[in-house]
């Protein structure tokens, strides 16, 4: 089943990642450049060489053996142990606990070895967990196709053909490099990289969604924002593609639980300056209300996801974080660190604030925070 596709696709630099038999291997050798084979098993790696010389066979887990070699695959084969085995009794067969453990790693080592219009042909069974490894291929900028499906017994095969992504081949381009996944959410996927020696943050649209044009907008908000102090660093976009300098820091309700009072008076002041600041731009960030995972705190208050950012006749910044900290358990943890919150009065405040929208109406706001 694999094979099929190895003649099909099989090109360049070759590497039969998990030989085995070296059935693969030497499939392509008769058009490919070069055709390395790998395993783990050195008896199988000894019997390919007495069968065939032209091949380059090397002892290796995964890619162990090329870590110091710069080679640049264009295909990488791999039918994979991808049974689910806790006691991996067998490692030609098992392929971690869950069955895709040894997939995975795999997946996130490749894109590190393929050359930039390389492809990877993958073999594994529905035992595996299929979502789980589209998943993984997601989370690690892939583009992949499934080629085809076969049922035995009791599972089915997928081989699949994969690809960088646009976005991956996009972030080679500007050389950032160490990319690592670190979050999803319902529209985007973060992740992590070294770009000109600083931590990033890298934002990319999750191919299920029907979101459009979310990164451009961040990207236009973003380099606006920056000029008042505002946001994360912006550095560069493209399309479905943001990356800005990595915020390190703690999320603000974490931070309200660890900090003194006098810490978190001066927190809050300074996001009541920067969400009126955006109030005056007349930009609405949204968020506000539930702004859990949208406010880090490092050595000063960060802003962060502006990707539902519009411009307003009518922004409510302030109005909504009044909303926020006036809720049952912010307040509740408010009152813990020592703040007499008057719920009533700040709704007050909040509307003649949106009113007037300016500095005075703000400082009323901001003394009952003390």
């Amino acid at each position: 089943m694999l094979q099929k596709y190895v003649k099909l696709y099989a090109r360049g630099i070759v590497l039969d990642m998990g030989t085995g038999s070296g059935i693969q291997a030497l499939t392509p050798l008769a058009k490919a450049k070069k055709v390395y084979a790998v395993d783990v098993n050195k008896a199988a790696l000894e019997n390919l060489r007495k069968e065939n010389k032209k091949i380059i066979i090397l002892h290796s887990d995964l890619f162990s053996a090329f870590k110091r070699k710069k080679i640049k695959f264009d295909t990488i084969i791999f039918n994979p142990p991808y049974l689910p085995n806790g006691k991996a009794s067998n490692p030609a067969l098992d392929g971690g606990i869950k069955g895709f453990e040894l997939i995975e790693q795999f997946l996130i080592e490749a894109k590190y070895h393929l050359s930039k219009k390389g492809i990877i042909l993958l073999l594994f069974s529905s035992l595996s967990n299929k979502p789980k490894i589209d998943e993984i291929l997601q989370t690690n900028l892939y583009s992949f196709q499934e080629l085809e499906k076969h049922h035995i017994f009791f599972e089915d095969l997928f081989v699949y053909k994969i690809e960088k992504s646009p976005v991956l081949l996009a972030l080679e381009k500007q050389k950032l490099a160490d990319v690592k996944y670190l979050a999803h959410g319902k529209r985007g996927i973060v992740f992590t990289g070294k770009y000109k020696g600083k931590l990033v943050a890298i934002k990319t649209k999750r191919p299920q969604s029907l979101a459009i044009e979310r990164m451009e907008n961040e990207a236009r908000i973003l380099r606006l924002v920056n000029q008042k102090g505002i946001g994360p660093k912006f550095l560069f976009s493209g399309k479905d593609l943001l990356v800005y300098e990595f915020v390190k820091g703690s999320f603000f309700l974490d931070c309200i639980k660890k900090a003194g009072k006098v810490r978190i008076v001066e927190v809050i002041n300074n996001l009541f300056f920067q969400l009126f600041t955006l109030d005056k731009l007349k930009i609405n960030k949204e968020e506000m209300t539930r702004p859990r995972k949208h406010i880090i705190i490092g050595k000063k208050p960060v802003l962060i996801d502006f990707e539902r950012a519009h411009h307003t006749g009518k922004p409510s910044n302030v109005t909504q974080f009044c909303s926020f900290l006036t809720s049952r358990f912010v307040m509740g943890l408010l009152v813990s660190k020592g703040f007499f919150i008057d719920k009533e009065k700040i709704i007050e405040l909040s509307k003649q604030y949106k009113l007037n929208m300016n500095v005075k109406s703000l400082n009323k706001i901001k003394e009952e925070f003390r």
